[in-house]
């Protein structure tokens, strides 16, 4: 009996050993792949606070602020490890009111947003969605101040019609971030803290270049604009069509139509096609309309047409990896455009000054670089669709 027992016990201790011998492998496995699935797109959790390293530090800016301002690089903004130390002291609270919250674009400055005011312990405690209705967006900016936020980072739908509502929120107290455009009447200094934005006048010029080049310098092209008091889209357009018409004399815009809403573009690009049979190319000004206006030239059977636009999203990334329709664009780098918010929310909680408008490098894209730039961008791999698409 007793050699019996002396058998058991020691089964018993040997089964123990392996059933924590498995249980520390899963868990290794588990935390593997947590860290493979998360690492890609988290702020760094020590050092200073900064843009992405890889974005070149020589690369030109072209576009001015709102007021005609010079840009700062977004490059230039740092937060110490000592002044984030000093924000967390404060227990903040950030509202981030959006225009419009759905797409690749918006998610992404949300994103980059988020992780860098965790950085800081400063409580996210709102992010709201105007669907692109400036009366929708005044509703959100008075929700917002009721949760008493210390900062609202917001992008105005509408430039004239939200100003009252921003105005009340900058009298509160809140500090202001706006992304892309300021409200009429509001003063850098006094009412908000800083406008960031992309180089949207770089990423136009972008775009003509990619379409110019897909043309080999010559043909009709047609152009499908934002037809709203949108700052940053007026760039874009107005440095496309220049620099077409200052560097490419044999490229002939021989029609332009107008978009209020993102789901115009298929209609407005059909109409242009149907009166232009013979169109070599469209640009469209970003790429939620050039959604829409691959859909038209695919039911009109011109897969032969040359699309270039903004924005680097999914769908678009994938036509460009694919050697479609779309051929290139110029994108905004929005996960580091949130981090520059982010970054001068900082400064205004400790008193730094901030300058008026801070812009971050456009960013060229073609079929040869779309993976890059997608990491660059969202700062993280490519969805695997758009990877098979590249090969």
């Amino acid at each position: 009996m007793r050699k019996f027992f002396v058998i058991f016990s020691i089964f018993a201790i040997i089964s123990s050993l392996i059933l924590v011998g498995c249980n520390q492998n899963k868990s290794n496995n588990e935390n593997s792949s947590s860290d493979q699935n998360n690492s890609s797109s988290e702020a760094p959790a020590s050092g200073p606070i900064t843009i992405n390293k890889e974005i070149s530090d020589d690369q030109l800016i072209l576009s001015k602020g709102p007021h005609g301002e010079t840009a700062v690089s977004a490059k230039t903004l740092e937060l110490t490890e000592e002044e984030i130390a000093k924000i967390k002291q404060g227990n903040y609270k950030a509202a981030i009111v959006m225009h419009y919250a759905g797409n690749d674009w918006s998610t992404a400055q949300i994103d980059g947003l988020k992780a860098t005011f965790e950085r800081m312990g400063i409580e996210v405690v709102a992010v709201t969605d105007a669907d692109f209705k400036s009366e929708k967006q005044v509703s959100d900016i008075e929700t917002v101040l009721a949760k008493n936020p210390d900062i609202i980072v917001s992008i105005p739908v509408d430039p004239v019609s939200t100003a009252e509502a921003y105005k009340k929120a900058a009298e509160s107290g809140v500090k202001l971030v706006f992304m892309d455009n300021a409200p009429q009447g509001l003063e850098h200094g006094k009412d908000y803290v800083s406008v960031v934005s992309a180089d949207n006048y770089g990423n136009g010029v972008a775009a003509a270049e990619i379409m110019a080049e897909k043309l080999g310098g010559k043909g009709k092209i047609g152009v499908i604009f934002h037809d709203a008091d949108f700052f940053v889209t007026k760039q874009r357009t107005e440095a496309f069509e220049k620099t077409i018409q200052e560097k490419y004399p044999d490229i002939e815009i021989v029609a332009r139509g107008g978009i209020t809403d993102p789901n115009d573009g298929e209609k407005v690009a059909s109409g242009i096609l149907t009166k232009n049979p013979d169109l070599d190319g469209l640009f469209v000004v970003w790429d939620v309309p050039a959604e829409g206006a691959l859909a038209a030239a695919r039911t009109a059977g011109r897969d032969d047409l040359v699309i270039t636009t903004i924005d680097l999203g999914t769908n678009v990334a994938l036509e460009i990896a694919s050697d479609g329709i779309v051929k290139g664009l110029g994108a905004q780098l929005p996960y580091d455009q949130g981090i520059s918010e982010a970054i001068l929310a900082g400064y205004a909680l400790l008193g730094k000054e901030t300058p008026p408008y801070v812009a971050v490098p456009a960013y060229k894209v073609t079929k040869e670089n779309v993976l890059e730039a997608w990491k660059l961008v969202y700062h993280k791999e490519a969805p695997d669709s758009i990877q098979s698409a590249a090969k």
